[in-house]
């Protein structure tokens, strides 16, 4: 019954039939006497789109084998993740290079999609995983990176400058240590409690200095001290 459409569309009618039925055999059959994988329907979507979006991981794979291209977008933007809605199918296409959070043309990620759709639970879970993955892998390589410059150009400003002014080069690293050690001391205090500490610190200074002198600091016209 599947292959009486497949007839009447043509070659390529047949193979997204193929893809759409799950007819593995057939696709075999197509993809080995030199049919074109990445053919197009008439909203650009190949094989690959239709294989994933009924979730037939093995024609997945059998397209991926003979060439299919695991990036190619439909007239919207879609990737075969964006029309996918089945934990082993994404689970391969994001195995073999797919990027999880590519958007199409509106903007919308295979997640997006899929909550519209309103696919199994199993799925936004995975989607939200991967995506989860995606971006920690993205901030830990752009913060490393970063940090690398930001590295490579202090280092090549304080060597630049010790051999500017070697004289000040022990004084500059009294300095330093002392401007880390206090960074570091803010740092785990806290900057509002470094600040309650400093004001502490001031008005025990003042009560101490008034008590030897009895003179209260600041203010005018006060007796002079008998001594």
């Amino acid at each position: 019954a599947s292959l009486l459409p497949c007839a009447r569309r043509g070659a390529a009618g047949a193979a997204q039939v193929a893809c759409i039925d799950g007819d593995f055999n057939y696709s075999k059959r197509l993809l080995e006497s030199g049919f074109d994988p990445n053919i197009r329907d008439s909203r650009g979507r190949t094989g690959l789109h239709l294989a994933a979006a009924r979730g037939n991981v093995d024609i997945c794979q059998l397209l991926h084998k003979f060439g299919a291209d695991l990036l190619a977008t439909d007239y919207q933007g879609n990737t075969a993740l964006h029309l996918c809605g089945h934990v082993d199918t994404i689970q391969f296409l994001v195995s073999n290079g797919l990027k999880i959070d590519i958007c199409n043309h509106q903007g919308a990620t295979p997640l997006v999609l899929a909550k519209r759709r309103g696919v199994n639970k199993d799925v936004i879970r995975l989607l939200e995983s991967l995506e989860e993955q995606e971006v920690k892998g993205f901030n830990r390589g752009a913060h490393s990176k970063l940090e690398t410059m930001q590295t490579a150009e202090s280092e090549s400003a304080m060597e630049s400058h010790s051999l500017l002014n070697p004289n000040l080069q022990q004084g500059e690293g009294v300095l330093s240590s002392f401007r880390t050690t206090w960074q570091e001391f803010v740092e785990d205090l806290g900057f509002w409690r470094v600040l309650l500490l400093i004001i502490v610190i001031a008005l025990l200074s003042l009560g101490i200095a008034y008590y030897v002198s009895g003179v209260l600091p600041f203010v005018e016209n006060q007796p002079e001290l008998v001594h």
